[in-house]
């Protein structure tokens, strides 16, 4: 994604780069735990729209992108905007995904088995042979989280599937997030994005909910609380990541990203009392040692295939 940093986070550095992603992190997951407690009243498809609409809606009061001028990041075409938009629905789409999982499984081995699909999209676009070992050591560490919810049974098989479903979309929007940052600014194509797609998607995503619970139209909290997981699952984290990957580069970026899965297992048993079973933790050891291998540089000094924040 395109590097755009807020020039309100000018004294962040004080904080360090490590502890900035940490916040970002513990943002994002916190969020994301919020949203399980909402799941008590809305579905997870629904907590996931509301949650890309109060993103779109801090962005565009933030960003306005519709002042966007040719030479500031180019001017809105209809490429531009249809570009954005399936860049929002894809992660719509993924946090859908996402939140379906979490309504299943624990939250640390939900995020660990999403690594998947940006490993795999990191060892197709690289010939190294740590890759490779990368994409053997998620595929085995998420082998091992999948035995695990054996004894959960359908509900548990079903999680993973969901979770699979995440760690493709999150591979589409790794794809789909380059030919954003080509096509202009990064910040101000993802307000486009996710308020265009949040509008497509109402009615597919919240409008049975809507229907089936119309009180809830009017109940403001739900409108609140979608804002807040908006804002620290989507629009704080990814500020933050803006600015750790402009200062750290792209092979550090990654290593620092290993510390998602840890940090989604530590919110999950602090704040939903989910402990990691034995092999839970090998899993999500594994998924961690594969972003690690990934982000590690070649011998020729050179970092490895960048994987974007989801």
């Amino acid at each position: 994604m395109a590097s755009t940093t807020p020039s309100s986070l000018s004294g962040a550095s004080k904080l360090g780069i490590p502890s900035l992603f940490v916040i970002g992190a513990v943002c994002m997951y916190v969020g994301a735990a919020i949203g399980v407690f909402l799941f008590d009243t809305a579905p997870p498809a629904a907590v996931a729209w509301l949650r890309g609409f109060g993103a779109a809606l801090v962005l565009l009061a933030w960003r306005r992108p519709w002042r966007a001028r040719a030479g500031a990041g180019g001017a809105w075409t209809m490429r531009r905007a249809g570009t954005a938009a399936a860049f929002g629905g894809a992660t719509i789409g993924m946090n859908v995904m996402f939140y379906e999982a979490i309504a299943r499984l624990p939250l640390g081995a939900a995020v660990a088995i999403e690594f998947l699909g940006p490993i795999a999209v990191a060892a197709a676009g690289s010939r190294k042979r740590a890759d490779v070992c990368a994409l053997l050591l998620v595929v085995c560490g998420v082998g091992a989280i999948a035995s695990a919810q054996f004894d959960g049974g359908e509900v548990g098989l079903v999680g993973i599937a969901f979770a699979l479903g995440s760690a493709a979309l999150w591979a589409a929007y790794i794809v789909l997030g380059k030919t954003v940052a080509d096509a202009g600014r990064g910040l101000d194509d993802m307000a486009a994005g996710f308020a265009i797609a949040s509008v497509i998607l109402a009615a597919p995503l919240f409008g049975p909910f809507a229907l089936t619970h119309v009180g809830v139209l009017g109940d403001w909290r739900i409108w609140v609380l979608g804002l807040g997981v908006g804002l620290l699952s989507s629009v704080v984290p990814y500020v933050l990541d803006q600015y750790v990957l402009v200062r750290v580069g792209r092979a550090r970026f990654a290593l620092l990203l290993a510390l998602l899965p840890a940090t989604a297992t530590v919110v999950g048993a602090v704040v939903l009392t989910q402990v990691p079973t034995s092999l839970e933790a090998l899993g999500i050891l594994a998924v961690i040692a594969a972003v690690v291998v990934t982000g590690l540089p070649d011998r020729r000094g050179r970092g490895s295939v960048e994987i974007p924040p989801p």
